[in-house]
């Protein structure tokens, strides 16, 4: 199939908003694209448990990577992907999140799934003047899709050729953004927003020095903890174990006088370590050090 037509929304000065005003700092749009793709791996790992889907999930990868000469952010899942239907439904009718209907499906098996509000997605536009979908689903039978669409509300649908399952979002990055064509400002934002997301999240490869020069290696470069301390149970931890995630949430600090391990049920649920740190006399106490992350 091959079409185009205009996106559902209430007004044609969506896409100003959107580049303007839907956050207030335009770098959130990685995390929103990362964690879309999380949760698309995610619930295939929920349909592969439920028995929904019985084909091999293979490597569950998150790749975001760059082409400085294409000027091209690309992110890359392996998880459900879309049908046409899906993309129709999902992407051209801004603000109805398929994590809605997903969760209230798979409430007692999908506790992970992040987006709730639709508009994620269209937090690319903040910083590309075009972005494309390659996607084929895990569906039997499913036909490969591609999207585009430059920052109005217009786009164009058609038939495409892909391999494998999953999801391609590509990002033509514009011309006031292209900080966010440099591999080290990328990875520096997802340490910073996708540190412990439970799916591996790679962004370049791993580089080693040798013969006095950094060269690249053939292992990717992972950029998050999938099993961070906090939700392991304590008898599976060191006081080791502990002390190297304290350093690894805060470097250069003195070991901790003592910690706590959480779990907490009543009145919500909370998993968590809180940290002691030494507190000497000549050093004025730093507030704000409390990291928190939320579905």
């Amino acid at each position: 199939m091959s079409k185009t037509g205009h996106i559902g929304v209430t007004t044609d000065n969506i896409f100003p908003i959107i580049k303007k005003f839907l956050y207030s700092d335009h770098e959130i749009f990685l995390r929103e694209i990362v964690s879309n793709a999380v949760d698309a791996t995610q619930k295939l790992k929920t349909y592969a448990s439920v028995g929904e889907f019985k084909g091999e999930l293979g490597e569950l990868v998150v790749r975001v990577s760059v082409d400085k000469e294409a000027k091209t952010l690309t992110i890359s899942d392996c998880g459900i992907g879309m049908t046409a239907d899906e993309i129709e439904r999902y992407i051209n009718q801004i603000a109805f999140s398929s994590a809605e209907e997903f969760l209230e499906k798979h409430k007692n098996d999908a506790n992970t799934i992040i987006g709730h509000f639709g508009l994620g997605f269209y937090s690319a536009f903040m910083v590309s003047k075009k972005v494309e979908i390659v996607t084929k689903s895990y569906k039997e039978g499913a036909v490969p899709m591609k999207w585009s669409c430059d920052g109005t509300p217009e786009y164009s649908l058609e038939e495409t050729t892909k391999a494998t399952r999953g999801t391609d979002i590509i990002l033509y990055i514009d011309d006031e953004n292209l900080e966010f064509l440099e591999e080290g400002r990328v990875i520096g934002l997802l340490k910073k927003y996708c540190k412990f997301l439970p799916i591996p999240i790679a962004c370049g490869k791993v580089k080693e020095w040798k013969d006095g020069k950094e060269v690249e290696t053939d292992k990717d470069n992972i950029i998050n903890d999938t099993h961070p301390a906090w939700v392991k149970k304590p008898s599976e931890l060191t006081d080791e174990d502990y002390i190297k995630f304290y350093h690894e949430l805060y470097p250069h600090s003195e070991e901790p006088l003592f910690w706590i391990h959480l779990n907490v049920d009543y009145p919500f649920n909370l998993t968590g370590i809180l940290y002691f740190p030494k507190v000497k006399n000549n050093i004025e106490l730093q507030r704000n050090k409390i990291h928190l992350y939320c579905n």
